[in-house]
């Protein structure tokens, strides 16, 4: 990897991108003088603005540094996180769950919880998410401070309070709405940084073909070589990608993650709600172009030489490739999904705060503009809880294995205990609380154990991997066994809570939807025949 330094054209671009951030931040303040504005954006964007948004909040950490990363160290199997790991469920969640979420009109996921189990089960929800929420917006700031300081020399001190203050002052300015205009700008900037490098790539080793006889044996292919089950010995095996990641970690993340249904429900119109996932799976089908790519590359250049860190995949990528100009916008698209990611999560703690915990139970009849001040309060607290928490990513040398261990703890058991309360009418309240608790417990034990070293893995992801399948199981064998012994709530008390209980002819999915999802699925079989 070459030395080389940004001049004042690069640091120029970098401050404009920074500078537009706060601009629109200033622009959408006077339209967030209520919570409903201010944190919800409940019904009030374009279809367009929430498909890129929903994309955006996802292209942060996890999918710009993390893909590239895992993708030099797995090799072709990271495309398994967009052909099995998001497709599917992200078409589940277009025609399954967001009618049902409209339905129960609950403006937070941990909402919908209260009103299908109980006050106990929000609350533990919102423990949970809390914590998953503020350690991923540690990882981006973790990541912020790896790429600047590979680019620019700043110590992770300067990186962390500059980006940390930068988000601070436009999700405080415009709130949600702020924020996603700002992710579709980022998004654009993203798509536009990562293009040169997949074309240098491509003439450098004379296409996909010359990428791949440089590459070892075991990191060409997704599933040929892969053993049906050894998680003990293997990186990653079919069980483990098909049911922990293709089914519990997937649907756990696409199907409940608060700061994508919060997108997808800002949406203007019913269509647009069920669309904007629907919508965003063709971008993800699509995707790995710019991320997996790069990430092989990586891996013939940089994975054998004594030292490297797989996170710094693509800045020393962007850094042999890119000259002058071009290599600032190649920061400023990095920069672009960190702080994507950054500011998705910090909205979405504001949220919680502001909404499921001081509104609802601290200060409940309180003017809009105090709720508004709180908010504005809160999103200080979460940067600097976001700040504190980056410290923990440094222990990890590929921040994807530390992202799927996250989702793991906290997004599994939810899933099961979402899928029994949508699609079941006899989970009941007390049941729904102690199988997500005790799913989390489960998950929580199973990778202290494989940190002591008393169950050995062949990689942290495969451990990640099969631990969310313990998780979900617990949760839902624990959830359902007690169901059968504690009180269920009335048909009246569950209306438009699950999909049993529609207190109307419900919401319609347009035959255009399915059409769409069914071609969609068939894209994605094919690309994961064709890569196989």
């Amino acid at each position: 990897m070459r030395s080389f330094h940004p001049n004042s054209l690069d640091l120029a671009i970098i401050g404009v991108y920074f500078a537009a951030t706060i601009l629109v931040g200033w622009l959408f303040r006077r339209k967030a003088h209520s919570t409903s504005d201010f944190i919800h954006a409940a019904r009030t964007l374009p279809t367009a603005v929430t498909t890129i948004a929903f994309v955006a909040a996802n292209c942060g950490a996890l999918e710009i540094v993390g893909i590239v990363s895992a993708s030099a160290k797995y090799g072709a199997k990271t495309l398994h996180f967009y052909w099995i790991g998001a497709i599917p469920a992200m078409l589940f969640l277009s025609l399954c769950m967001m009618p049902i979420y409209m339905r129960s009109r609950a403006l937070t996921v941990p909402e919908f919880l209260k009103f299908r189990f109980n006050e106990s089960t929000r609350t533990l929800n919102i423990v949970c998410s809390g914590i998953m929420m503020v350690l991923v917006s540690g990882i981006s700031l973790y990541a912020l401070a790896q790429v600047l300081r590979t680019f620019l020399g700043w110590s992770f001190t300067q990186t962390t309070l500059s980006a940390a203050a930068i988000v601070f002052v436009y999700v405080s300015l415009g709130g949600l709405t702020a924020t996603m205009y700002n992710e579709v700008i980022q998004f654009a900037l993203i798509v536009l940084g990562l293009l040169p490098l997949v074309f240098f790539i491509l003439h450098d080793f004379h296409g996909m073909a010359g990428l791949a006889s440089h590459l070892d044996p075991a990191m060409r292919h997704t599933w040929v070589g892969l053993p049906l089950v050894n998680p003990h010995a293997s990186p990653m095996d079919v069980a483990g990608v098909s049911m922990g990641l293709g089914f519990v970690l997937s649907f756990g993340y696409w199907c409940t993650d608060f700061v994508l249904i919060q997108r997808a429900l800002a949406a203007r119109t019913t269509a647009g709600v069920l669309n904007t996932p629907l919508f965003a799976a063709f971008v993800k089908l699509l995707f790995p172009a710019l991320v997996v790519l790069p990430g092989l590359a990586a891996a013939v250049f940089f994975s054998a030489k004594s030292g490297f860190r797989y996170d710094q995949a693509l800045p020393a990528l962007m850094m042999r490739y890119y000259g002058h100009g071009l290599l600032g916008f190649g920061i400023t698209a990095i920069l672009a999904s960190l702080m994507s990611g950054l500011a998705g999560n910090i909205n979405a703690l504001t949220t919680i705060w502001t909404h499921d915990i001081y509104r609802a139970s601290l200060a409940p009849d309180k003017s809009e503009r105090h709720y508004v001040l709180i908010g504005r309060f809160s999103t200080l607290i979460a940067i600097l809880l976001s700040i504190a928490t980056a410290y923990l990513a440094l222990s990890f040398s590929n921040i994807m294995d530390y992202l799927q261990l996250l989702f793991s703890l906290f997004n599994a058991p939810v899933l099961a205990t979402f899928l029994l309360g949508m699609f079941t009418m006899w989970a009941t309240p007390k049941a729904g609380f102690w199988g997500l608790l005790l799913g989390t417990l489960s998950s929580i034990a199973h990778n202290l154990a494989y940190r002591m070293h008393w169950i050995h893995y062949g990689s942290d992801m495969s451990a990640n991997f099969y631990g969310a399948i313990l998780a979900f199981t617990s949760c839902l064998a624990i959830t359902a066994l007690l169901s059968f012994f504690t009180a269920a709530k009335s048909r009246d008390e569950l209306a438009d809570l699950t999909c049993w209980t529609a207190t109307h002819q419900g919401i319609r999915i347009p035959r255009t939807a399915l059409s769409l999802a069914f071609i969609a699925i068939v894209l994605c079989i094919s690309l994961s025949v064709l890569f196989r």
